[in-house]
């Protein structure tokens, strides 16, 4: 059989790609090899899933019917003082709620969402399909190879193939190495338990996240009667992890007296899937290319930063969108592969390094010594207050990943910028995230706040400088 395009992969990413290419009237084949719904870890996500991607899709109606736990934002428990501080969505008078709220999400029933919403919309979905080879002619993806639920093997042709099966992908070596990031080097292990304390209103659904000794712990309200919980450590810890994750998780839960006393008298969950403690290793990376001819990487099987700011969901479907909308521009004769790919490629590593700048210091808290930012002032050596020292971190400047003198000159005028907006969330009124004043965070949010607009009110202009903009119908992209 030949397409137009088949994705391999059914998450957010998958879909999301698959649909939008349909939705310009192409032929596409969905490959994933589990039956839906399934499960898969990242309940947490952003408005501009919510609020800009699901409405592009067309999907916003079902997702608010789903009765999702609604999500402000975040609050977060680092450092020496004892109160936690808010993370809100509350953003500008332009993004009012619920523009600025999210939802904490099983991702089972989400993705399901998120799959029949492509298959209707003209996409041949095909599950329990396993892809087990990429069919390449002259140095081009032309296809695929897999075998279905029976056992029995199809090929399948395109002209362009979508790999979005997730981190552990293995059909895309084509495309170099995946680097490990240097800095971001922790793991995680998490699990479920059969409900637990919520914060008091209007943060009732916030995402929680602890600093302790050994790390940090996420605690995400899924429902009354299930909290993900799951703890993010160094490298150090790793061989405990690995030899009994069960224990590991529990002692590490008891070890962060904020998370703990949240889940005393509770017991773990025993629904299944939710009854499992899994681990997740090095899941900091990307690959050296995002793209080949014939053949684009979205979502894990392109790159991933962290958890802390529930990026993962938001990045996947961010790439899978500019690739689907590079794929049309290709399809419909529009734009040679090079330059709809090259702009493709360009926006999606633009939006990663955004968040992964910013995130540099969140993998530091192991070394806290009572206080997160002094500690983040000790381990920068500069001679600033600790908010100032802090926001060094979140800045970039810890790292030797970003040792341009030009490059650390810009992230250290734009960590000063940052240190202010902290130290005015110890004065700020409820509802409102002086954290957003500051450069750094307005442009990490930037391209989220630049979806929910589109979704609202269609494309705005753009001023990116690569004679490329978004067409009118936010499905492919059009000289400016």
């Amino acid at each position: 059989m030949t397409y137009d395009v088949i994705v391999v992969g059914g998450g957010p990413a998958g879909s999301t790609a698959a649909t939008v290419v349909a939705m310009r009237g192409h032929r596409v084949l969905l490959l994933e090899k589990e039956s839906f719904p399934r499960y898969q870890i990242g309940e947490s996500l952003l408005p501009s899933t919510v609020h800009g991607l699901c409405g592009l899709l067309g999907v916003t109606d079902e997702v608010e019917r789903a009765g999702f736990t609604l999500k402000r934002g975040g609050t977060f428990r680092w450092g020496s003082n004892p109160e936690p501080w808010q993370f809100s969505f509350a953003m500008s008078p332009r993004v009012p709620e619920p523009q600025s709220t999210a939802f904490q999400v099983e991702r089972s029933r989400f993705d399901e969402i998120l799959l029949r919403n492509a298959a209707a919309n003209g996409v041949e979905v095909r599950e329990q399909c396993a892809v087990r080879e990429v069919l390449e002619d002259n140095g081009r993806c032309t296809g695929v190879r897999y075998v279905d639920a029976d056992g029995t093997t199809h090929t399948a042709h395109a002209r362009h193939v979508v790999d979005a099966s997730g981190n552990t992908s293995r059909i895309h070596r084509t495309l170099g190495d995946r680097i490990q990031s240097d800095f971001f080097r922790n793991l995680a292990v998490f699990g479920y338990f059969a409900g637990g304390e919520r914060l008091p209103e209007p943060q009732r659904g916030n995402i929680f996240c602890a600093a302790f000794d050994a790390g940090w712990i996420w605690y995400i309200p899924l429902r009354d009667d299930l909290t993900s919980v799951g703890a993010v450590v160094s490298p150090e810890l790793r061989s405990l992890v690995q030899g009994d994750p069960r224990e590991a998780w529990t002692n590490l839960i008891a070890a962060c007296p904020e998370v703990a006393a949240k889940l005393e008298g509770v017991p773990t969950a025993t629904e299944p899937p939710y009854d499992q403690v899994r681990v997740r290793k090095d899941y900091s990376y990307w690959k050296e290319r995002f793209w080949a001819p014939g053949m684009v990487l979205v979502g894990d099987a392109a790159c991933f930063v962290d958890p802390v700011l529930s990026s993962g969901v938001h990045l996947a479907t961010y790439g899978a969108l500019l690739a689907a909308r590079s794929i049309n521009s290709c399809l419909d004769g529009e734009l040679a592969e090079q330059t709809a790919f090259a702009e493709f490629e360009s926006r999606y590593r633009h939006e990663y390094s955004l968040f992964y700048k910013f995130l540099i210091s969140f993998y530091d808290m192991h070394r806290d010594e009572g206080s997160y930012f002094w500690s983040a002032k000790k381990l920068t050596e500069v001679d600033a207050a600790e908010t100032a020292a802090f926001a060094e971190l979140v800045g970039g400047l810890a790292s030797g990943e970003f040792t341009s003198a030009d490059v650390r000159t810009e992230l250290r005028t734009a960590a000063a910028d940052l240190g202010r907006s902290v130290e005015e969330l110890a004065v700020a009124a409820d509802g409102t995230n002086p954290l957003y004043s500051s450069r750094v965070v307005g442009e990490t949010f930037q391209e989220g706040r630049n979806l929910q607009d589109e979704a609202l009110h269609g494309p705005a202009a753009d001023d990116r400088g690569s004679g490329l903009v978004v067409s009118k119908d936010g499905l492919s992209w059009e000289r400016r």
